[in-house]
C-alpha cells in the first residue's frame, strides 16, 4: 500500500475556515477546553443533596489540573464560600483570588509559618497535638482568636489526631481559650464503594470523637459521601473531583457533567498494510489494511501510556465527531496513533483535531482503560495544551 498525508483546515472535527485564534494552537499539543458553566452547575447540583449543610469546594491541586484562576473565580460566582487546599502555596493564590473567602489548608501547620496563616487569613487543619499547641501559643501571643479545623483520624491511617490523642485533648480545654475551633473533620476511606463496612465504623467514630471536643461544625463528606447523602453530610460538604465531572461512586451512572474537553491536532494521516505494527515495541500487529491518524499527544501531556493498545488489550479510544477511532500500539511521549478506517474522510484532516476526553470518551473512560482513576487523568494533563474557558 502507499501511504497517504490528507491536508485541510484546523476546524476541530470537521472542515471550516481557519481562524486567527487557531494559529496559536499550532504551537501546542492540543486544546483543552474547561466548561466552567458545567463546573458550576455541578457545584450546585452537590448543593441541591445537602440542602442543610454548606457545601465548599476541594481546589488542591491547582483545582484538579483545571487552573485556580480559572475556577476559583467561577465557583464564588456559584455562590460558594469555603475553599479547601492542600498546601499554603496554595491558599496564598485563593486568597488573592477571593479576598472574602474562608480557606483551609489540608495538610496542616507547615513548620514556623503560623505568621503566614495569619498574614493571609487562612485556616490551618490542625492534625496534631503539636500543631494544635503551636497554634493556640501564637493565638495567645498575638492576642487573637484566629480560626482553624481540627482533624480526627477515623480510619485512613494518614493525617489526624487517634482517638487517644483525642481523649488527651478533651482533658486540655485551656488550648481551645486562644483559638475558634471553626470545624471538626474527618475524612473517608472508602465511601466510593458504598456498601463497605468502614464507611459506618468511621461514621460512629467520628460521632463519638466529635462529642468529646468543644461544639463547632462537623465535616465528614468528600465528594463520594456527598451524593450518598444521609448520615454523611453533617454541617458541611467537601465535594473534590465530583466538582470537576469526575466519577467518585463506583458501579452508579456519574450524575456530573462533563467539564473537561481535550483535543489532539492531526499531524498526518497514513496507510498501513495488514500484519505491520505500529510504535515501539511493535505491540499491536494490524488485522487489516489500516488508514491511521497521527495525533500530537502523548503521555508527556497526561495521555497515559497505559492507555495503550496491544494484541492482547484494547486502548483508549479517541472521535471524530461522532465516530470512534481507536489508539493502535502504544502511547508514545507526544504522539497516538489511531484507527481511522471507518470514519469518514470528511471528518480527518491534517492541521484538524481528534477528541481525546469530552462527553463520548471522558476521564473516568480513560482512567478505566489505565487501569487508574479520574482524579489522577485531571490532574495529569500536561502544561503543552492550549487551555480555552468557555462559560456557557
Amino acid at each position: 500500500m502507499t501511504s497517504e498525508s490528507g491536508t485541510g483546515p484546523p476546524a476541530g472535527t470537521a472542515a471550516g475556515d481557519i481562524s486567527l485564534s487557531d494559529l496559536k494552537h499550532f504551537e501546542t499539543a492540543g486544546r483543552l477546553t474547561i466548561d466552567l458553566k458545567a463546573l458550576k452547575e455541578n457545584w450546585r447540583d452537590l448543593k441541591a443533596m445537602s440542602p442543610h449543610a454548606e457545601t465548599a469546594a476541594v481546589v488542591k491541586a491547582n483545582a484538579y489540573g483545571l487552573g485556580l484562576g480559572n475556577v476559583v473565580p467561577a465557583l464564588w460566582e456559584a455562590g460558594c464560600r469555603v475553599f479547601f487546599v492542600a498546601i499554603l502555596a496554595e491558599a496564598r493564590r485563593v486568597r488573592a483570588i477571593a479576598p472574602e473567602a474562608k480557606i483551609y489548608v489540608l495538610d496542616g501547620l507547615a513548620p514556623d509559618a503560623h505568621h503566614t496563616y495569619h498574614l493571609h487569613n487562612v485556616r490551618p487543619v490542625l492534625g496534631s497535638l503539636t500543631e494544635i499547641e503551636t497554634w493556640s501559643a501564637h493565638c495567645r501571643e498575638t492576642g487573637e482568636k484566629r480560626a482553624a479545623a481540627i482533624h480526627i483520624d477515623t480510619g485512613m491511617n494518614r493525617l489526624g489526631l487517634t482517638a487517644e490523642e483525642v481523649e488527651v485533648l478533651a482533658g486540655r480545654p485551656e488550648l481551645f481559650e486562644h483559638f475558634r475551633l471553626s470545624l471538626v473533620m474527618s475524612h473517608l476511606a472508602c465511601a466510593d464503594t458504598p456498601n463497605h463496612s468502614l464507611n459506618a465504623y468511621q461514621v460512629a467514630l467520628f460521632d463519638e470523637l466529635r462529642d468529646k471536643l468543644p461544639v463547632a461544625p462537623a465535616s465528614l463528606a468528600n465528594s463520594a459521601g456527598t451524593i450518598l447523602g444521609g448520615p454523611y453530610t453533617h454541617d458541611l460538604v467537601r465535594p473534590g473531583v465530583a466538582i470537576y465531572g469526575g466519577r467518585a461512586v463506583a458501579g452508579r451512572p456519574n450524575p456530573m457533567r462533563p467539564v473537561v474537553r481535550v483535543e489532539a491536532r492531526v499531524l498526518r494521516t497514513r496507510l498501513a498494510e495488514a500484519g505491520t505494527t505500529v510504535g515501539y515495541g511493535a505491540a499491536q500487529r494490524l488485522k487489516r489494511d489500516t488508514r491511521m491518524a497521527i495525533l500530537s499527544v502523548g503521555y508527556a501531556d497526561g495521555y497515559f501510556r497505559a492507555a495503550g493498545s496491544t494484541d492482547a488489550k484494547p486502548g483508549g479510544v479517541v472521535y471524530f465527531a461522532d465516530h470512534p477511532a481507536p489508539i493502535i500500539g502504544r502511547v508514545s511521549m507526544d504522539l497516538i496513533a489511531v484507527d481511522v478506517t471507518d470514519v469518514p474522510n470528511r471528518y480527518v484532516n491534517t492541521g484538524g483535531y481528534a477528541e481525546l476526553l469530552g462527553e463520548r470518551f471522558t476521564v473516568d473512560d480513560l482512567a478505566d482503560r489505565a487501569g487508574t482513576i479520574g482524579y489522577e487523568v485531571l490532574t495529569s494533563l500536561g502544561q503543552r495544551f492550549h487551555r480555552i474557558c468557555k462559560d456557557g
